[in-house]
Formats: structure tokens, sequence, C-alpha cells
């Protein structure tokens, strides 16, 4: 990697999403999980929908955004379900003042709706359907999840929607980062890699690379960038959605491989202690920025690190 790429960024703020409780935390019995997260009186939690927007320190390349969440297609019955505003990433972006227009690459973690719902907008009253929302971008995903996406393999029945990816196919690059594990392997569930992340990592563009962090999807992947104070950015997928999902065995009732988290989790974490990573969490309502650190008791903790 081009170790003298750096990048300004930006968190975007792209509205809130409130999913049920039991979901979120899976086996993990409310009596624990409730002591730290509040509920509503329909049993949900408040989740955010965070976003990066990123420009580099030199050069004019255009700009780059991480994470797109929901959108604008919702209708009013889905909008309740999941008590989204009317704020979405093209809000954000413009109170950022950067118009879609001019993003140049966009990354999603996975193609789940609450992600990568924002690639296409609502269709206009001369549109037929959802259009791109960043027509001039590339779009960069990991081809398993691309493949999982068109099949819709995941547990839920509505968290792949075509409409959200399938207008922007032609934008899309795939990537094929190696998984941690050979396939075919079945890890302890504290079981290292044999191979180390950064020799597992993917450059996608100067500077930018992604790993595979298997689990909740297959294909799901963290993003790393290093910033303008020389710090390393890694962008933490749905493995540890909220500060609240640190614990080993914190899975959601929605990861295909919820023992699979569980090891990938605790790789995860390891590393980002030895690497002195921020971890910026992608569903994290409070502080989502993060340093990790070992707890003192065989496993770590999550650290508020606001700039």
């Amino acid at each position: 990697m081009d170790a003298s790429v750096r990048y300004h960024w930006q968190l975007l703020r792209t509205g809130p999403l409130w999913l049920d409780g039991g979901g979120m935390f899976g086996i993990i019995p409310p009596a624990l999980w409730r002591r730290n997260v509040a509920v509503d009186e329909r049993g949900r939690i408040e989740l955010a929908q965070n976003c990066l927007l990123l420009r580099p320190v030199k050069g004019r390349a255009g700009p780059i955004l991480i994470e797109t969440g929901s959108g604008d297609k919702f209708d009013a019955k889905h909008r309740d379900l999941y008590g989204l505003s009317d704020h979405c990433v093209i809000d954000a972006l413009r109170e950022a003042d950067c118009a879609c227009e001019k993003i140049a690459n966009v990354i999603v973690t996975h193609l789940h709706f609450d992600h990568a719902g924002g690639l296409t907008r609502r269709a206009a009253a001369s549109e037929s359907s959802p259009v791109p929302t960043f027509p001039n971008a590339t779009i960069h995903v990991q081809r398993r999840e691309w493949e999982d996406a068109l099949t819709n393999r995941s547990v839920m029945t509505r968290s792949y929607l075509k409409e959200n990816f399938e207008p922007a196919r032609s934008q899309l690059r795939l990537i094929d980062s190696p998984p941690p594990f050979p396939p075919g392997h079945v890890a302890q569930k504290t079981e290292p890699p044999a191979v180390a992340v950064r020799d597992r990592m993917t450059e996608i563009l100067p500077g930018i690379r992604v790993f595979n962090v298997p689990g909740h999807t297959w294909g799901s992947q963290a993003v790393v960038f290093t910033d303008d104070r020389d710090r390393t950015i890694v962008f933490t997928p749905d493995l540890i959605p909220t500060a609240a999902h640190v614990g080993q065995a914190y899975n959601m009732a929605y990861d295909v491989e919820p023992f699979v988290s569980t090891v990938t989790r605790g790789w995860y974490l390891d590393e980002a202690v030895k690497n002195d990573w921020l971890l910026v969490l992608n569903h994290e309502p409070g502080e989502p920025r993060r340093k990790v650190r070992q707890d003192g008791k065989g496993w770590y903790e999550l650290i508020e690190s606001p700039e």
C-alpha cells in the first residue's frame, strides 16, 4: 500500500434505524444487554446509520464515500417499522457540501438494505424505477457478497433488496479478498488465522484497503485507511455494530453464521489492539469512534475516542 496517501474524513449521520433488540443481540438474555441499551415500547433499540466521507490530503481525486445507509425509497409502512426519518445520505452529503455527482468511489461493507440502500434513490416523476444515486462512482464490494445478494442468501427475507443495487450493477467493481481461514477449515473459538490480516488486505484505491470479516454475511468487508493525523482508521461492519456488541458471544440473530462471527470478532479485536486501530462503528448511535484495549479479564473493551 502507498503509505504516503492520507485522507481527511468526516463522519456522516444518515438518520436513525430502530431494530428489534432481541434480534440485535441473538442468544444474549435481555437481562444482560438491557443494562446498557434502552428499548422503546415496541422492543426496538436505536441504531445509527454511520457513513464516512473521505477526501485525499494531496491530489485532486474525487471524494470517496464509505457506506450509504438505507436511502430514501421505503414506503410509509416500512419507514414506520424501522423508525426511519426523512434524513438520508443525499441530505448528509449536501450538508457536507458534496454533491452526489461528485462522488468518485463508494465502498459498502455489505449489501443489506441499511448499508447499501443509498446506492440508488427514489425515482423522479420522469423515471420509472430507482436510479443510481452516485452516477459517476465506482462501487466496491466483495464478489462473494454480490453473489449472495443476487440469490438472497440471508437469514432474513428482505435484507437484500435488488432495487438497492441492481440499477447500479454497471458501476460495480467486485473484490476477491482472501478469507481468514481456508475453505472447509473449522476454526476453534479463539483460533487466529494463520495469515496475518495485513497480508489478507486488498488495496482497492491508493491508500485504502479492505479485508474479509465473515459471520454476519460471508462477504462482509472492513475498510482501512490512514488519516491526516497518521491514525489507522478501520470502518467496522456489522461484526461489531455498536459498542454494546463487543462481547465474545454478542452476535445478532441476523448473522448467517453466529459462531463464525464469534471467531472473527476475537481475531479482529486482537488485531485492533496490536495495530492501534481507531474503529468507526457503523451502527453506534453514540460516539462511534473507539479504541480497543484488553480488559484484564481475557477479553477486550471499547474506549471512546472522539476528535
